[in-house]
């Protein structure tokens, strides 16, 4: 039964539902790619700005950060990076007038797909105290405002520096420098709430927290896991790489709660023959019961180390490798043997028999590597799951092998490259001295707040701004509730945007939206036209450069937002040269080079059509810089979620219409949903046993241990091939059942991957 919307915003609970598909891409992506460009973009636009998109001459998608292979396709994007492009690249405009015709009581009624549909931005705008109507300002005073509430601060750590992972190297550089000169470490970030588990893992076990293999390592692998991913709507041309593996001898399991099309088969829309029979990808398909993956990769290595004291001569375990580069072993090995078949069962809702094939391929395999995503990293015990993914590699020798290695996949186009920048609320004390060696301050010591305590300074009164350089912080967020009041108690929201979002209706008591110059856009300053760079999710940087005229000549770019808000806050006392930096973005590379190690001789490096590769000590020369000098195996109990009696397990996901929070249309056509959100993905067996009928409308309760309902309400039931106790349904509308406190231990990422609810028929129903 479907609830009616506000005006002109389509219905998202009554949607069309068939069976899921079994092969990604193909022909109805290219249709589907078409169509939207079309639609915002119009066909000569389409045209232009499409065949630019990752080329090396080109700029970045605004997308995944996946990378590029050196030689490139003149296609050299997926349907979601068309999507993405086509949305900043739109021609639709959302000018002063808009504001004057919707008030922000309005735009909070609104739907995230409907607010995103409007267009570009094209004017600073202000919300005063009191008002509920944006008003056009001008940038002078818009950097006044901002500079009236931090100054007015009684300490630097009662503002919040966020950003969003499409932020370029060059203006995450500036933005860390101008929180730390303003004095404070509150960087939160989007990694915050998506791979901080896989970094807090990856330094403690390899010393570094990035992924240790570049492109080519697929290709020459033996066996590839993909656990807790689903690469055919998030990280789609990792289907090309898959593929050109598969076609070198490589097999592929793929672990994962729900069977994903793009992992099935891929019809790749390069090539005739992908076209017409496209290629098959998974070989063993283990669908395991969410947040089981540390006691299957567990088990796996019992069962490893059982192999080798069975035949010593079989090399199961590469023992050299082990001697030599590891520690820790003795501790994790005796955890290892102490894993058990019946709990391993019951956590992963595997086959004996399906764990022993599984076994086989990994014993057959010279060359491993193991990727994985969210599935893996936004669970309580995720940091212990990620680790085990580590011994499971150390315990072969495959790190630090061609071929071989860790493989966390990014989800925004630079969230890796803004964390080698500084962005981060923790940061080490030899970047920190780097900073104050280069620019002659002392930055702040003490850690800063992440996203979930910078929600909960905000509702406790601690913070009073928060300045949003990208993204959608309240849709991204946990605990929607408890996020939006905390936001509402801030004395000034901003938010350096190039569309509209939702959280530009939920704001402080005074706000501003600060339009920004896209990727795709000419970015010209003072001394010529600029372009910028990023690093992809393997650590590959490479220049961006915009071509399309910008959406209005009032934008500004994000590294002279940067540049005049610092000059304006900080005044002639600070040290930092901003002028300089804003009119040439080469000074600021100068600077970076200096600061950040792997950077040295950054502009003439740069200039390489590819990019360059940044240094990885576990990759290029299996040295480990832990605290051991070693890679370092660890033993930590085997956790996995508790279901209780006539309970499930959701995980919130992304449709294949859609990229983090911003919605780019209302179908997710892998799962045979069309024209509509609020659905709910239930196994057959599990509906039967609650008494749920396929059509029905239900609300999602969590349940969690401090007692408070949460409640999404009118999702429609969708009999679904998940595993046994599991649902899923999409985020942001889900992110309301997160409770704010509910986090990974060690990475205080919320577990959006494992919230128990009950399901009650809906009133409505």
């Amino acid at each position: 039964m479907a609830t009616k919307p506000p005006k002109g915003d389509p219905v998202q609970d009554a949607p069309q539902v068939a069976g899921p598909q079994h092969a990604a891409a193909g022909l109805p992506a290219i249709g589907h790619t078409l169509r939207m460009a079309r639609q915002q973009m119009g066909v000569r636009r389409t045209a232009l700005t499409l065949l630019r998109v990752n080329q090396k001459d080109g700029f970045d998608c605004p997308g995944c950060a996946w990378p590029e292979p050196e030689h490139r396709h003149t296609a050299e994007f997926c349907e979601n990076g068309a999507k993405a492009v086509a949305e900043e690249a739109t021609l639709r405009r959302v000018t002063p007038e808009f504001f004057a015709a919707h008030s922000v009581t309005d735009l909070a009624g609104r739907s995230g797909y409907w607010l995103g549909q409007q267009g570009r931005l094209t004017h600073p705008m202000y919300l005063p105290e009191g008002g509920d109507h944006y008003e056009p300002v001008t940038w002078e005073r818009a950097f006044d405002i901002v500079a009236e509430e931090l100054t007015a601060l009684a300490s630097p750590d009662e503002a919040l520096f966020y950003t969003s992972g499409r932020t370029s190297n060059e203006a995450a550089f500036l933005y860390q420098l101008f929180a730390r000169e303003f004095g404070t470490n509150n960087l939160p970030d989007c990694s915050n709430m998506c791979h901080e588990s896989s970094g807090s893992a990856l330094n403690e076990t390899i010393g570094i927290g990035k992924g240790s293999v570049l492109l080519e390592d697929l290709h020459r692998a033996d066996l590839i896991i993909v656990a807790g991913q689903n690469p055919g709507t998030n990280h789609p041309r990792m289907l090309s790489a898959l593929e050109k593996a598969k076609a070198g001898g490589a097999r592929v399991i793929s672990v994962n709660p729900l069977p994903e099309a793009g992992l099935e088969r891929f019809k790749n829309p390069q090539t005739a023959q992908g076209m017409i029979r496209g290629a098959a990808l998974t070989d063993l398909f283990l669908q395991i019961r969410i947040g089981g993956d540390q006691a299957l990769f567990r088990l796996l290595n019992k069962l490893i180390l059982a192999e080798q004291e069975r035949d010593p001569a079989s090399g199961a375990v590469d023992e050299d490798f082990v001697r030599e580069h590891t520690h820790g072993y003795e501790e994790f090995a005796a955890a290892a043997r102490d894993a058990d078949w019946g709990e391993t069962l019951t956590a992963t809702g595997l086959a004996r028999e399906e764990i022993e094939r599984a076994l086989r391929m990994v014993l057959d395999s010279e060359r491993t590597i193991v990727c994985w995503a969210m599935g893996l990293t936004q669970h309580k015990h995720s940091v212990p799951t990620i680790r085990e993914v580590v011994n499971f590699l150390l315990l072969r020798g495959n790190i630090g092998r061609p071929g071989a290695g860790v493989c966390p996949v990014r989800g925004h186009s630079n969230v890796q490259g803004d964390r080698t920048m500084g962005i981060f609320e923790r940061p080490a004390p030899a970047f920190l001295d780097a900073l104050e060696r280069e620019f002659g301050f002392a930055p702040p010591r003490e850690h800063g707040h992440d996203v979930v305590e910078a929600i909960r300074a905000m509702r406790d009164d601690r913070a009073k701004v928060f300045f949003a350089m990208g993204g959608n912080f309240v849709s991204a967020s946990p605990d929607t509730e408890v996020t939006e009041a905390a936001m509402r108690r801030a004395r000034l929201t901003v938010h350096v945007s190039t569309k509209l979002n939702r959280s530009h209706a939920v704001t402080g008591a005074r706000a501003l939206i600060l339009p920004t110059l896209g990727r795709t856009e000419r970015d010209l300053q003072a001394s010529g036209e600029q372009f910028v760079t990023v690093e992809d999710s393997m650590g590959m940087v490479h220049a961006s450069r915009g071509r399309l005229e910008p959406a209005s000549g009032h934008l500004l770019s994000e590294p002279a937002i940067v540049c005049r808000l610092a000059r304006r806050v900080l005044g002639a006392d600070s040290r930092v040269p901003w002028e300089e930096f804003e009119k040439d973005y080469a000074t600021v590379r100068d600077r970076i080079a200096r600061v950040i190690p792997g950077f040295e001789d950054f502009n003439a490096r740069v200039a390489d059509p590819g990019g360059f590769a940044l240094p990885h000590a576990p990759r290029d020369e299996r040295r480990f810089p832990t605290a051991t000098g070693k890679a370092n195996f660890t033993a930590a109990p085997v956790e996995y979620p508790e279901l209780p009696e006539g309970r499930l397990l959701l995980q919130t996901l992304r449709s294949h219409d859609q990229y983090n929070t911003t919605i780019y249309g209302l179908d997710d056509r892998y799962r045979g949903i069309r024209n509509g959100r609020r659905v709910v993905l239930v196994n057959p067996e599990d509906a039967a046993a609650l008494g749920v009928a396929d059509g029905a409308y239900v609300d999602l309760v969590g349940e969690w241990r401090d007692g408070v309902e949460r409640r999404a309400p009118g999702f429609r039931v969708v009999h679904y091939p998940t595993a046994r106790g599991c649902a899923a349904a999409y985020y942001p509308e889900t992110n309301v059942l997160v409770p704010l406190d509910s986090t990974a231990d060690t990475s205080n990422t919320p577990a959006s991957k494992s919230v128990v609810v009950r399901l009650e028929q809906s009133a409505t129903d």
